[in-house]
């Protein structure tokens, strides 16, 4: 048997009558098979979003695929992506002190678990130099006081473009990225704020709802924007507390949480998952 290209092509367009049997037409022209589709019509926007997972003939490969595809993009006005499967993505993790989410991403990666290539961790601290080169992984040192921030940001821009980085992870990186760097890296940098957003944004958020004695805490991961913990939110949960809990039992409850939270939307990113849908996003199972 040959062997088969593996292909997720992901499309927003105006939403109208045709789309699904237009694209499966021309799926069905070129020889592929539709292992996976999911699709979603948003009838706020009028825009239609598609995920399709297909099959490909061995000696048709995803440039050539994309060049075939320009007519229906055309027609359809479609707003495309294609990704050749057999490419893992390449994931760059970013922390400080507390390591509890890179640990949990290292571990799934390790175990097969997490479908990305890490290009390696970024740190302003050196306190999990030892715990990423356990994994194998390059460790990168871009302390503070070394040129200020602008200089440890453009450091950081280095190290995306020098090793091929599609995503960029704050696992509880507590720095605040400047309005450039945001920018540059829109719709490719995910952050995870310990908190049940939009509620208790910013600086310690556990303490904040001890102080108003919620009955809920959460985490949750978006997409990082210029505005602090205002961008799309891609996936949230929540732990129930009560009044015996302290700010600090609260703290050591998030942490599970937050490592699941980020490891789900870093695993729904690199699978091609998530569409961004204006300020929400559109997460295909």
């Amino acid at each position: 048997m040959s062997r088969t290209q593996h292909f997720v092509l992901c499309f927003r367009c105006p939403d109208k009558p045709g789309i699904i049997a237009a694209v499966s037409s021309f799926l069905f022209e070129q020889g592929c098979d539709i292992r996976d589709a999911a699709q979603y019509g948003d009838p706020d926007t009028c825009n239609f979003f598609v995920r399709i997972q297909l099959a490909a003939p061995a000696e048709l490969d995803c440039a050539e695929l994309d060049a075939r595809i320009q007519p229906l993009v055309q027609s359809q006005q479609l707003d495309y992506t294609l990704h050749d499967m057999q490419r893992r993505m390449r994931t760059l993790i970013a922390v400080s002190r507390q390591g509890h989410c890179l640990n949990d991403l290292l571990h799934r990666w390790h175990c097969g678990l997490l479908h990305t290539d890490i290009a390696g961790v970024v740190s302003n601290h050196e306190d999990f130099r030892r715990l990423t080169e356990w994994y194998g992984l390059p460790f990168h040192y871009l302390p503070m006081n070394d040129g200020g921030k602008a200089r440890q940001e453009q450091k950081l821009l280095e190290l995306i473009e020098k090793d091929n980085v599609d995503l960029l992870v704050l696992a509880r990186y507590m720095q605040v990225l400047s309005e450039d760097l945001c920018e540059k890296l829109q719709g490719a940098c995910i952050n995870i704020h310990h908190s049940f957003l939009p509620s208790f944004k910013g600086a310690k958020p556990y303490h904040r709802a001890h102080e108003r004695g919620v009955k809920l805490i959460g985490a949750t991961a978006h997409f990082v924007t210029p505005d602090l913990d205002e961008g799309p939110i891609i996936e949230q949960d929540v732990v129930r507390v009560n009044h015996t809990h302290s700010a600090e039992d609260m703290v050591n409850m998030g942490r599970e949480v937050e490592a699941r939270v980020l490891a789900n939307a870093v695993g729904w990113y690199v699978e091609h998952r998530i569409m961004l849908n204006g300020q929400k996003t559109i997460v295909f199972p």
